[in-house]
């Protein structure tokens, strides 16, 4: 009783009550793309469950130590207390290696998670008023995402990530005028640095994921004000929402979907390995480990670097070094036209009306085809990553790769975006469907299905 008068003394204050009632009524559509933002959501909760674990025993230090530990190659051998807390945790403390690999798995699906989500809203429209906000949110979330996988796979300060740390010093030192200061701020002084894995660790646990928390946040809170967006459809309109509601249905289904997702990355992180930081061995500024290739979603700026040729600019004093244009020039336009197309697309279209249900790519040709145009771009890149690999492996010359990607990068995107187009125009011609068959029985309804017939539903009738 007392339990019961304290809680209706609040809710007769806060009105707690009309607003649990309003968030679980609030509908969710039952189309399975619209899951691509809760598989990155609930990867994000792995990540943070399994980097508390790991936090634990992870030394951020480069000090340098002799490994005395259980793995035999590596004995006797000098390292940073990084690099051999790393390896103990792989083979000496209990469930290490699976919470590292499990970790390491929920970031490159979480990263692939935001990829596919925000394909699916530029290619159906959905950032399109009033949801412009939510895009740059989405975009920012992608940039914070990035960062800091880059951030956690430098920690272990081995071969691998070591050579990835001399790239992106060299990247920072390239920008004019600000480069060195900027350097020399992330790393402390010249590189190699001693304040380097302390200051990208307190980045990697600390400032980013907060950042990240923040936006979730926010982009979650838009989600609930704005209502979801949805395919076109029977009952579907601009300005209702029709799908599961969050309680019980929508709750049951995305807690399925959660323990979905946690189980394929624990069995990920149990089965298949990844990042074997004990074969590359501990980093050496003066050894570079052939064959380095970065995480998916930094390779295709190891390709831009790969495929750029040897330009640089002096000009006003200044000298342009060749890595600012792979490295900075172009995620720096990349990013800038992720930020600026929903705004670009309302001018150049004149739409600036509200939109709650979704386009099919093909009703518009010209953005679908500069998607596909953009994903070639950054797949020819991607490749370009590994041209080392691909010239040891069918016995070519690297040369004769990298002259061959450089060829493709400026053709395959037009080619693509070509076919695009010219299939998205032909296939929103409408044709006519088969005429409808003679009028139902009573208690029936004629519905149009999905290859253009009629099929007959039934419906529930009054008496």
């Amino acid at each position: 009783m007392i339990v019961r008068r304290v809680a209706r003394w609040i809710d007769d204050r806060v009105g707690g009550t009309k607003l649990a009632r309003e968030t679980l009524n609030k509908v969710f559509p039952d189309h399975w793309s619209f899951m691509l933002g809760e598989i990155a959501l609930y990867c994000f909760v792995v990540l943070v469950l399994t980097g508390v674990y790991l936090t634990f025993f992870f030394v951020p230090s480069t000090k340098e130590v002799v490994y005395h530990g259980t793995y035999a190659p590596l004995r006797g051998v000098k390292m940073s207390q990084a690099y051999e807390s790393v390896v103990h945790l792989s083979f000496d403390v209990r469930a290490g290696l699976v919470m590292r690999q499990i970790h390491h798995w929920a970031a490159l699906v979480f990263i692939a998670a935001i990829v596919l989500h925000l394909c699916r809203i530029f290619f159906t429209g959905a950032f399109r008023r009033p949801r412009e906000i939510n895009w740059w949110v989405g975009a920012t979330l992608l940039l914070l995402s990035m960062a800091n996988g880059f951030t956690g796979y430098s920690l272990p300060d081995d071969l691998l990530s070591g050579t990835g740390l001399r790239i992106a010093y060299s990247v920072a030192l390239s920008i004019p005028v600000v480069g060195t200061w900027l350097a020399f701020l992330l790393f402390g002084g010249e590189f190699p640095s001693s304040s380097i894995i302390s200051r990208l660790f307190v980045i990697h646990i600390m400032i980013v994921p907060a950042l990240i928390i923040g936006l979730l946040g926010v982009h979650l809170g838009l989600l609930v004000r704005q209502k979801h967006t949805q395919w076109a459809g029977d009952g579907r309109t601009e300005h209702n929402v029709v799908g599961s509601r969050l309680w019980p249905t929508f709750t049951a289904k995305t807690l399925g979907l959660f323990f979905i997702v946690f189980a394929v990355l624990a069995a990920l992180g149990g089965l298949a390995q990844i990042n074997p930081v004990w074969l590359w061995g501990p980093f050496r500024p003066f050894a570079v480990s052939a064959g380095s290739q970065p995480d998916w979603y930094i390779g295709w700026l190891e390709g831009a670097l790969r495929l750029m040729p040897p330009w640089e600019i002096r000009a006003f004093g200044y000298t342009v070094p060749n890595p600012f244009f792979p490295g900075v020039l172009v995620p720096g336009l990349f990013f800038g036209l992720l930020y600026a197309w929903p705004l670009l697309e309302a001018r150049f279209t004149k739409d600036r009306a509200e939109h709650h249900l979704l386009d099919r790519p093909r009703d518009h040709p010209v953005r679908t085809a500069v998607g596909v145009a953009a994903l070639t771009f950054f797949l020819v890149l991607f490749v370009a990553g590994g041209n080392d690999v691909l010239a040891a492996h069918f016995d070519v010359s690297v040369n004769s790769i990298t002259w061959v990607l450089r060829v493709l990068l400026l053709v395959l995107p037009a080619v693509t975006a070509l076919f695009a187009y010219r299939l998205a125009k032909e296939l929103s011609v409408e044709r006519p469907g088969p005429e409808p068959p003679p009028l139902p029985s009573p208690g029936h309804v004629l519905r149009r299905n999905e290859a253009g017939g009629y099929t007959e539903q039934e419906i529930e009738v009054a008496d």
